[in-house]
């Protein structure tokens, strides 16, 4: 009989291969556990926020601290886990030793009303007359209270600037960080970004403090372990690992943050905490969660250490984050819009419209350009285009590759300064008469847009095109969401006036083969690219 050593093994030896082989089952029971932890589901999108305790009276006593752990006052270089150490699972404590004396507990008390009203009316009898004898009957007291939350952050320098997330410390009256060996200080907030929830504080010690260095987010890929240090629920120095779900979330929390979703387990309390990879650096920080209840599930999001990295810098410099401004409004090259405009594979960001008087305006983009590049490198799609303009520094000169009606162009861009308030909006048109006639196409009854149409539809002085009188139930138009109302105001990146030039720029369209068109259509949020499939003449 063969088996793993040969068929010619004694009986000796198989008996002592039977025991290796029974000594190495509860490793493997082990590792199935451990497989089986790592698997979770969600639905529900939970920001994490700080880890709220009661609003308590001043005075209270406090509770009692818990035993700390002593940690070393500087990191040491950089190791892997342990993969197998004496016929056990690999180990992550040498790494969780090196970096968890540098992740802190960040407790904060909150704005909140100096007085409480108390009515002791709503108090059960017993308790009621209780209240009573310290003053008239039935009187409202006043109840001082303050509210305190929790949240974690991590050491980045050893001068004492602390990262955590900017919900930790929104509204802050005072900040009290805690390291993991006992010793407390007070912080001083040095900036915040709500665009990406990252705050930066700092604290003063005449002694040596442990540090965490920052990795290259983008060199992880899915799969890669991940190990999570945090707060959750005000338990210090929790540590969990699981590994990288995906990367470039976009979560609908803001234009200028791709997350990291990570499965190791994150709760409330865990915001501002750091996520590290097996080498010990940073490359993200935990900030929300998806779940049914408000625990985890195992789907957790994670800031890039890279978008942490630029934000702290411009925070630490200036108190606050300056961004650059285009001024344009902006669409994702989908692959029925590449497709209308005859290249496939194109990706990039296509021009809706141009803010007036804005840097794009100046500098000559239009609606309808496709922008392919920023400064040489590549643009993928619309939320990559933002965030490349985001990080310009206002004042400086930009190239810009684009595409306008099938042409290569470079337009070099002085990038401006943008405010809160600035969003772009709908760009003037050319005004001039049209003709008051109707055609059908595609699906759509058109008409032109007279100063009836203007009163009656309560469109701007500045829309012009044709408008949408009808929308066929059954066509490809009504799939795309076009309504009655809505003005298209350009087919193919040509400017139409009358229905019967819509109706030419769709049958040109046709003769070059084109299965759909390009709209540019006006509705009530504004001004977007549609692409519609043209159908039979």
């Amino acid at each position: 009989m063969t088996n793993e050593h040969g068929p010619d093994e004694t009986q000796g030896t198989n008996k002592s291969r039977d025991s290796n082989e029974a000594s190495r089952k509860p490793v493997r029971r082990g590792v199935n556990r451990l497989t089986a932890a790592l698997a979770a589901g969600a639905i529900v999108l939970l920001g994490l926020g700080a880890f709220a305790l009661l609003p308590h009276p001043i005075g209270e006593p406090a509770a009692p601290k818990a035993d700390v752990i002593n940690a070393a006052a500087q990191p040491v270089k950089p190791t892997a886990p342990r993969m197998l150490e004496a016929g056990a699972p690999f180990s992550f404590a040498d790494l969780v030793e090196r970096v968890s004396p540098a992740v802190v507990t960040v407790t904060v008390e909150e704005k909140a009303n100096a007085q409480q009203a108390f009515n002791p009316a709503d108090l059960p009898e017993p308790f009621r007359h209780f209240f009573d004898q310290f003053g008239a009957p039935g009187q409202q007291r006043q109840m001082p209270r303050k509210a305190v939350a929790m949240g974690s952050g991590f050491i980045i320098d050893k001068s004492g600037y602390i990262v955590t997330n900017n919900h930790v410390v929104d509204g802050a009256t005072k900040i009290t960080v805690k390291l993991p060996d006992g010793r407390e200080f007070k912080a001083k907030l040095i900036g915040t970004d709500p665009a990406t929830d990252i705050a930066l504080i700092k604290i003063k010690s005449p002694k040596a403090l442990p540090i965490v260095e920052f990795g290259d987010d983008r060199q992880a890929r899915v799969g890669d372990w991940v190990i999570a240090v945090g707060n959750p629920f005000g338990l210090s120095n929790t540590v969990t690992a699981g590994i990288i779900s995906s990367i470039g979330r976009n979560v609908g929390n803001g234009p200028y943050t791709d997350y990291i979703q990570i499965d190791a387990p994150i709760n409330r309390g865990n915001s501002g905490g750091p996520t590290f990879n097996i080498q010990g650096k940073v490359i993200g920080m935990n900030t929300m969660i998806y779940s049914p209840s408000g625990g985890s599930v195992g789907i957790g999001f994670a800031i890039p250490a890279s978008t942490i990295h630029d934000v702290i810098d411009q925070l630490k410099a200036h108190g606050k984050v300056a961004r650059g401004y285009l001024g344009v409004l902006i669409q994702s090259i989908t692959p029925e819009i590449a497709s209308s405009l005859g290249n496939k594979d194109m990706k990039g960001a296509i021009v809706a419209s141009v803010v007036p008087n804005s840097p794009a305006a100046k500098s000559g983009l239009k609606a309808g350009d496709v922008v392919l590049a920023v400064n040489g490198k590549a643009v993928e799609d619309s939320r990559d285009l933002t965030r490349r303009v985001a990080a310009l520094q206002a004042g400086t000169h930009a190239k810009f590759s684009i595409v306008r009606n099938g042409d290569a162009k470079t337009v070099d861009v002085k990038i401006g300064q943008r405010k809160e308030d600035q969003v772009a909006s709908n760009s003037p048109g050319t005004h001039g008469s049209s003709a008051h006639d109707t055609v059908k196409a595609m699906g759509l009854g058109l008409t032109a847009v007279t100063p009836d149409i203007r009163r009656q539809y309560n469109l701007d002085d500045d829309v012009d095109g044709v408008l949408i009188t009808h929308v066929d139930s059954n066509s490809d138009a009504a799939e795309k969401g076009l309504r009655s109302g809505n003005v298209v105001a350009s087919v193919g990146n040509v400017p139409v006036r009358s229905p019967q030039e819509f109706s030419e720029k769709v049958d040109a369209a046709r003769k070059e083969g084109r299965k759909s068109v390009l709209l540019l259509v006006i509705d009530a949020n504004g001004q977007h690219f549609v692409a519609v499939k043209i159908g039979k003449s």
